[in-house]
């Protein structure tokens, strides 16, 4: 009996093919499911009495596609592209076998079916999915840096022509069962229990067993890429696009426009070959190896709470009080309440707290006039939210979060009168960014109850929670952050107490960096422009503004007054002050700082930096600025880990994409250095040491590590790609 795919014959002459990989809750394609398949193909071409076939799914979604946890090794087991391209042509082979087996086939799709999945459905000749919420299709391997390796870039290309198959392969979206049908993604929609005799109803009714390519007088709806004027203008539009929204970081998106290009240009065969070529350049590319192994496996790891202490019992918040109604407090309350938590939100006055509930208030009518929540939710979710001034309001919450002013004698008061509040058993935690948890924790009756959680604004967009663990705080206060973490649906990394921890802390070297470069002469322009070259969402001047110049000033005024002697201006302190201090411009908040804000008008870089800092007679080049803005913060990163302030690697490439936007193709800060090379890194760094400064110096482990060839994630065995 198969173990993957159950071959079941009925009375019509139709072959079942139902698909069940054991030990998974979701079927993804193994090496038993690719041999299985395969077996299948041949066994409907030479048995004679069975009239077609239909391919479905014994578990909840048809197949999810390769799993990624075999295919991120492949770049490090060292792949070559002879054995990438193989790997692609066996699946598209059999895929291929299928669909001209001279059988009809259908696929019953119940769930989703995404990537190899999808492209199984597509060799089908005819497609029914599931009516419902969670059904789904799509080929999302562009955002993992890879592209449909087993015809997906041809064949919807033929089925839904060049113009409506570029946005789907190029954004890699995931397309619901109405919205499939309308473009032609599948035939048929219909409620799960009927998928399997709709199937069955086309191939004893009009079953096919051709496809539309396979015949001599196909066209491609729309035409071919250099036939059409549509399709050319597509492809045009769609590699400009690409090239602007990627700055060529990513190679995935112009593997995909380059595979439709020629593939719709020639016959099936040689548009799948065309397409296992692009394939075996991006698997042995490290771009790929990244984006799976920080934004696929680990980042799954983290939303699976892989950090949590065990043998604590799992919790769940009932009741979240809410100190300070500003942004971050009233996004907190925000989250907190979409997610079913009861919710008090304090200030100062009850206007102010009603103030911050009118956060969420224009955040819901946003989701229910796009669609994403009903009215009587949206009334449910903001009723949830309790405004208040008087402490003892919070009796009763499980759980505390202070998120007022970045001062430790205003926390110190609301911790007092919080804590005196609630129940022994309760949390109490602090969405600080900067100043030290076991400072803060020091106002606290129970410090074995305290602990940071610090979120990232806009709270409601920003995935990362950041979880920073004091020295008296106990396991099970650190399991009860991350239950409630994963309440909200957010992503948490583990970090222990430093000043600014980890994120704020590595992050801060980006504006410094930027400071610096502009005090030494660098063109603002050429700063910034280079940084979002390089795939951060802003320029550091531009984020300094955002972030408020006037913020930073402070925090390096109050980590000043804590150290005392001990103190170290960073690069670019002079340039703060001078704006702080002497200038006024604090940046967006006040509508002046590096940026000028004028109303009604875009941002732009305000005139009178180049009589402050004369722009150099001879300008670095962008490789060079590029280097110090991103090395800077991968070796900010080296030192937490090497203190303990960060743990894991995954923590740290994990929380360095999420929290502040450091450039996914890399993978993280830690993968960066790896992609780069540990060896060339150090030398690199040793070389901007001499030319910059002792920041760019490499620690000693790092040192260590490139002379004896060590990485910071150790090599994978599996060998599901060879």
């Amino acid at each position: 009996m198969s173990s993957t795919i159950r071959f079941e014959i009925d009375g019509d002459g139709i072959a079942i093919l139902t698909i069940d990989v054991p030990g998974r809750s979701m079927n993804v394609m193994t090496p038993e499911y690719y041999a299985e398949l395969a077996q299948s193909a041949a066994r409907l071409r030479a048995e004679t009495t069975i009239r077609g076939a239909v391919i479905t799914s014994a578990k909840s979604a048809f197949l999810a596609g390769a799993d990624l946890k075999e295919l991120v090794s492949a770049y490090d087991r060292g792949i070559t592209k002879v054995e990438a391209r193989n790997w692609s042509r066996a699946y598209s082979g059999t895929l291929r076998a299928l669909e001209t087996c001279g059988k009809p086939l259908a696929a019953a799709i119940p769930g989703v079916a995404l990537g190899g999945g999808y492209e199984l459905a597509l060799a089908c000749h005819y497609r029914v999915l599931e009516d419902g919420p969670r059904a789904a299709v799509g080929l999302p391997e562009v955002k993992v840096g890879l592209l449909p390796a087993a015809g997906g870039t041809q064949r919807l290309t033929r089925m839904i022509g060049i113009k409506s198959a570029l946005p789907l392969l190029l954004e890699g979206t995931q397309v619901a069962s109405e919205e499939a049908l309308r473009l032609g993604l599948v035939d048929e929609i219909a409620p799960r229990d009927e998928l399997v005799a709709r199937a069955k109803r086309w191939i004893l009714e009009r079953g096919s067993a051709e496809q539309p390519w396979d015949r001599k007088d196909f066209r491609i709806p729309g035409g071919s890429a250099s036939m059409s004027p549509a399709a050319v203008q597509a492809m045009t539009a769609g590699i400009a696009l690409t090239a602007r929204q990627t700055q060529r970081n990513y190679p995935a998106p112009l593997a995909i426009l380059s595979c439709v290009y020629e593939g719709s240009q020639l016959p099936i065969d040689r548009g799948l070959a065309i397409e296992a070529n692009y394939f075996a350049q991006l698997l042995t590319d490290p771009v790929a190896r990244n984006l799976m192994r920080t934004m696929f496996v680990n980042k799954g790891l983290a939303d699976k709470l892989v950090r949590r202490p065990e043998g604590i019992p799992q919790s769940a918040v009932r009741r979240l009080g809410v100190l300070g109604a500003g942004m971050m407090g009233s996004g907190i309350a925000y989250v907190a309440a979409r997610a079913g938590v009861e919710v008090v939100l304090l200030d100062t006055t009850l206007e102010l707290a009603e103030r911050g509930k009118h956060y969420s208030s224009r955040l819901l009518e946003k989701d229910t006039a796009r669609g994403r929540i009903g009215q009587e939710q949206a009334a449910a979710t903001l009723a949830g939210i309790a405004t208040t001034a008087a402490y003892q309001d919070l009796a009763g919450c499980d759980l505390i979060i202070e998120a007022v002013f970045e001062r430790r004698d205003i926390k110190a008061e609301v911790t007092r009168q919080a804590e005196a509040q609630l129940a022994p058993t309760a949390i109490f935690a602090s969405n600080t960014s900067t100043l030290p948890i076991d400072g803060l924790a020091a106002a606290a009756a129970r410090p074995q109850n305290f602990i940071g959680i610090h979120f990232f604004s806009p709270v409601e967009k920003m995935p990362l929670v950041e979880i920073i663990v004091g020295r008296k705080t106990s396991q099970e206060a650190i399991a009860r952050a991350l239950d409630f973490v994963a309440q909200l649906r957010k992503t948490p990394i583990v970090v222990n107490d430093s000043r600014g921890f980890y994120t704020s802390r590595v992050f801060g070297t980006y504006c410094h960096e930027g400071r610096a470069l502009l005090a030494e002469g660098v063109n603002p322009a050429l700063i910034e422009n280079v940084a979002q070259a390089a795939g951060m969402p802003v320029g550091p001047l531009a984020v300094s503004d955002e972030v408020s110049l006037e913020l930073q000033w402070n925090v390096m005024q109050q980590s000043a007054a804590d150290l005392g002697a001990k103190f170290e201006r960073p690069v670019g302190y002079d340039v703060l002050q001078k704006f702080v201090v002497d200038l006024g411009r604090l940046g967006r908040k006040s509508g002046h700082g590096f940026y000028e804000y004028p109303p009604q008008e875009r941002k732009r870089l305000w005139p009178g930096l180049a009589e402050i800092y004369p722009p150099a007679a001879i300008q670095p080049e962008p490789d060079e600025v590029r280097k110090r803005l991103l090395y800077i913060q991968a070796l900010e990163t080296v030192r937490c880990l090497e203190e303990g302030v960060v743990t894991h690697p995954a923590d740290a490439d994990l929380g360095s994409i999420l929290g502040w936007g450091f450039p996914a193709w890399t993978g993280g800060t830690l993968s960066l250095i790896e992609t780069i090379g540990v060896e060339r890194f150090v030398k690199e760094c040793n070389r901007l040491a001499k030319q910059h400064g002792p920041r760019f110096k490499p620690t000693r482990r790092l040192k260590a590590m490139a002379r004896r060839g060590e990485r910071f994630y150790p090599a994978e065995r599996a060998t599901a790609v060879a």
